[in-house]
């Protein structure tokens, strides 16, 4: 599950929990009520959000025990952390990701979803597991990917040989922004970080317009393939 609270225009989003944090629709849902309640609050002048996680995961990615065999648990996952995408795309604000532990396939996906993604140096990585464990990756995930990971050979790195990367190899790639001593470092970083896109006084609507527009293609992949999860079968 998860929490939320504000400190000043700063939203936090807590992925409470010493566990993986696998995004079942349970896990799913409560992260989409809270960013609905984000939107629900009265308007500020600017304001960001801050996504972190308690314990050794940010996010292990989907639940596939829950899944177990059952297509339509597949593809009820999917398509609920594409409405999660969705919501987080269109947020009128920037958004943060605080990752200080494991972010694995879909995990990464929802890591990469943020505007900014901070990473700790001493433990985690980023990494695509579906090579390894023998799915086949959604499309609308490459789509993504190829909009925040510029460079083709390290989107082929991530993909095709399911690399496992540390914070210090994310950031020479350009797929996080930046990396930081340890956990405590890291969300303290990303809140500073939250602060300093907040002082620059953007309108908030006008923001998440302008993301939505470079994450066009994100948003027209999601929005034309409602049965994708079926993607996700066994080779």
């Amino acid at each position: 599950m998860c929490t939320l609270e504000k400190r000043g225009d700063i939203y936090i989003l807590t992925l409470t929990g010493s566990d993986e944090h696998r995004l079942n629709p349970t896990l799913i849902d409560s992260i989409c009520s809270a960013l609905r309640r984000v939107r629900a609050e009265p308007a500020s002048p600017s304001s960001a959000l801050v996504t972190i996680a308690e314990g050794r995961f940010f996010s292990n990615g989907f639940d596939l025990a829950w899944a177990q065999s059952s297509q339509p648990r597949r593809e009820l996952m999917s398509a609920k952390l594409q409405l999660l995408v969705k919501e987080l795309i269109s947020l009128p604000m920037p958004t943060i990701a605080s990752v200080t532990g494991h972010a694995s396939a879909a995990g990464m996906i929802l890591a990469l979803s943020h505007d900014y993604v901070l990473m700790r140096k001493d433990r985690g990585f980023l990494y695509m597991s579906e090579l390894d464990i023998g799915l086949v990756l959604p499309d609308w995930f490459m789509v993504l990917l190829k909009c925040k990971i510029g460079d083709a050979r390290v989107r082929s790195e991530v993909v095709l040989t399911a690399a496992k990367l540390t914070a210090e190899m994310a950031a020479v790639r350009g797929i996080v922004h930046s990396a930081h001593d340890g956990a405590e470092e890291t969300v303290e970083a990303a809140i500073r970080l939250g602060q300093e896109l907040v002082k620059r006084g953007w309108d908030g609507n006008v923001y998440g317009k302008n993301r939505m527009v470079v994450l066009k293609e994100v948003l027209e992949k999601i929005g034309t393939v409602p049965g994708e999860a079926k993607t996700m079968s066994k080779l």
